[in-house]
Parts: structure tokens; C-alpha cells; sequence
């Protein structure tokens, strides 16, 4: 979860498009030239070794919170830096990589109550985003690695959340049992956790939960005329439309994979209205991601988004996206601080060369192992 959206929603509180048949679309997102400087593999493996050299913990077997290396990240997070971590992997096949992998899993299921899900709710104090972000990673580690713990644990964590957490009268997966509301955080990566553990079991039951989610939050989160993703709706008040990284990118991810599950072309229409939404209105003029986290957890939205571009990018096939994605991650690297190899939340400035956190230095790491880079 993200603190300051807490207080945002504690504030609140107070105070179909398109057909089924697949076509040929074309996209609204503008040509961006191949990046110069650019990055290679070795820049990734650099960025990424640079990453855990400053924020991995060999004892916790997690990641802390700044270069101080003083206070562990917050759980979700973590959850996020192990994805990271599995995109390493598939990016250079290395038993390294595949190593860490499996660690940083001891790790959340040494800190997060072994995965036992009640207790990671009210011991752990998650919500129910906080669980659904490990579930996935979960799912996705069990795919990279077959432990069928993982998969076990994954499967666990999305009934126990969805017996939390959805709403049986008007739909829709509720954000946290402490305030009421429905947050996109919590119902697109649900999309995402149901079709992982669909393609996984073949249980069809996961496959109509992610249909069913993905219909109310198209309903009520989704602009479909420009592709902007609300952030949250409360009861039957209007959406609150916050432009995040984050919620874009699970849009997209969830889209894609109901398009690959399905073949149902309207899918994919969303996901390409959600990227170019966020290429046209959320980036700069120059196709700069917006620097999202101010010392705080948002630092590592845009590792999220990057993830589910790359997926519309190589499942999709909608290559129109690549350079974009390159663009920031090259820009990322050329302003990076060169005597650590640490990138920093705003790719467009000089990295900080004090300290900082892990969430402002995971994103361009991140988008560096899920894009490949372009021809040196």
C-alpha cells in the first residue's frame, strides 16, 4: 500500500468498447526515435547488481529502505523488488540470478508469517493489495521456478482475499478492511493474480473471477474514451481520478492477459488506450514517465508499469511502445549516480549522490530487466 494514499482516502472519507473480433489498431502514441546514449545487457546486469549491492539485506534476505541500510522497505515493496529480481533472471537465464530468486522467497516467508494469510493481514498489518502484489509474485515464481510451495501459497492468498474482499452485491474488490472504498491497486492486479493462476491449474473458476473483476473495473475505474484508470471509488460517489503509473500499467497487464486468455480483441483495445494515455498526457513532452515518489513508497510505480508495457510490447506484439520504454531507461542510466550506478525516480536529473531510497532507485532497474535494449 502507499501511506500517503491512506491519508488521501481517510480524507475523502471525511471532507464498453469496441468488439470482441481482433484487429490491426492503430496506436495514438507518437514516434520516439531509438535513445542516444542507449543501454546494453551489461548496463542491466550493472544497474541491477548496483541495486542489491546498496539495498539487499543477505540476512533478512530483503531490501531496505535506504542507502542508509538502517530500516527493511515496506512489505509490498518487496514484493515488487522480488519481481524485479525474477525479471533478472529471465532476462539472463544465470543461476545467480535464479539464486536470488529463491532467497528473497525465504526472505517474505520468514518476515510475512510464513504466507499464513490471516495472520499476514492482521500480524503483518497488509491489506488487501499489499497480499494480492505477493500472490502474483508468488504465482510468477512458481512458473520460473516449479516449487510447488510457491504455488500453493499463491493459491491460498488469492481465495483467502477474494473471501475478503469481494464485494457479492455490486462487485468489485474492496481496497482494505480500515476504510471503505475500491481502489484500482487492488482489482487489476486480482485481473492479474486470477489469469496467472488460470494459466497455471487450468481451473476455469480463476479465469470467470478475472473476467468478472476486470467488467466492474472497466465499469467504474476506466475512461474509455482516453484510457485514463481513476485510482479509487468510494460507494456510489464519482471515480477520483489521480493520474498513477502504477494503476495504468495493471490496466494494461490485466487487459493483455484476458486478451491472450480469451482472443477477445476489446481487451486489447484497453490496454493500448491505458498506455497511450500514459505516453500522451501522463509523460513529459519529451516521453519522460512522471517522477513519482517524493521519499516515498511511489518510487516504485513506474517498475510496475514497465513490467505490463513490456508485456503488451512482446505478448501483445505492439512494438509501437519499445523505443518509449527504452527512451526512459536510457535517460535513466545517462543521469545515474556514476560512482554507484544507481538511478533515481526523476530520469531526467542527476541522480542523488547521498542518501536515498530503494523505491526511488528500483524503477529504471526494473524497466532495464523487462525491456531489452535496442541495437548498440
Amino acid at each position: 500500500m502507499i501511506k500517503n494514499s491512506i491519508l488521501l482516502f481517510s480524507l475523502l472519507l471525511i471532507g464498453s468498447c469496441g468488439g470482441d473480433n481482433e484487429e490491426k489498431l492503430t496506436s495514438g502514441v507518437s514516434e520516439i526515435p531509438e535513445p542516444k546514449p542507449t543501454y546494453t545487457t551489461r548496463d542491466a546486469t550493472l544497474s541491477f547488481e548496483a541495486f542489491n549491492a546498496h539495498f539487499y539485506d543477505h540476512d533478512s534476505k530483503l531490501y531496505y529502505r535506504t542507502t542508509q541500510r538502517k530500516q527493511l522497505a515496506e512489505g509490498w515493496t518487496q514484493a515488487i523488488f522480488w519481481d524485479i529480481a525474477m525479471d533478472a533472471y529471465l532476462r539472463t537465464g544465470s543461476k545467480k540470478a535464479l539464486d536470488l530468486v529463491k532467497e528473497i522467497y525465504q526472505g517474505g516467508n520468514e518476515a510475512y508469517s510464513e504466507f499464513n494469510w490471516p495472520d499476514v493481514k492482521l500480524v503483518n498489518d497488509f491489506i488487501y493489495d499489499d497480499m494480492m502484489w505477493w500472490v502474483i509474485s508468488l504465482a510468477r515464481g512458481y512458473e520460473l521456478t516449479q516449487n510447488q510451495e510457491y504455488l500453493q501459497k499463491a493459491i491460498s492468498g488469492f481465495d483467502y482475499i477474494w473471501e475478503e474482499a469481494y464485494d457479492t452485491q455490486n462487485g468489485g474488490m474492496k481496497w482494505s478492511w480500515k476504510v471503505k472504498g475500491k481502489n484500482a491497486c487492488i482489482n487489476y492486479p486480482t485481473v492479474i493474480g486470477a489469469v496467472l493462476l488460470y494459466n497455471i491449474t487450468d481451473d476455469a473458476q480463476y479465469l470467470s473471477k478475472a473476467k468478472n473483476v476486470y467488467s466492474w473495473s472497466k465499469k467504474n475505474l476506466f475512461e474509455s474514451n482516453t484510457g485514463r484508470v481513476a485510482d479509487h471509488k468510494i460507494g456510489d460517489s464519482n471515480p477520483g481520478f489521480e493520474d498513477y503509473t502504477y494503476n495504468q500499467g495493471t490496466c494494461i497487464g490485466a487487459a493483455v492477459m484476458l486478451y491472450q486468455a480469451t482472443g477477445s480483441g476489446s481487451y486489447l483495445r484497453d490496454a493500448k488506450l491505458a498506455a497511450d494515455y500514459t505516453k500522451n498526457v501522463m509523460s513529459d513532452s519529451e516521453g519522460i514517465l512522471p517522477a513519482e515518489g517524493d521519499w516515498n513508497e511511489q518510487g516504485v510505480l513506474k517498475a510496475i508499469f514497465a513490467r505490463y508495457l513490456s508485456m503488451l510490447i512482446s505478448d501483445g506484439k505492439q512494438e509501437q511502445y519499445l523505443p518509449w520504454l527504452r527512451h526512459n531507461a536510457a535517460t535513466a542510466w545517462a543521469n545515474r549516480d556514476p560512482s554507484r550506478n544507481l538511478m533515481y525516480r526523476n530520469y531526467k536529473v542527476a541522480c542523488p549522490t547521498g542518501d536515498f531510497q530503494s523505491y526511488e532507485a528500483s524503477s529504471a532497474v526494473g524497466i532495464m530487466q523487462a525491456c531489452p535494449p535496442g541495437k548498440n
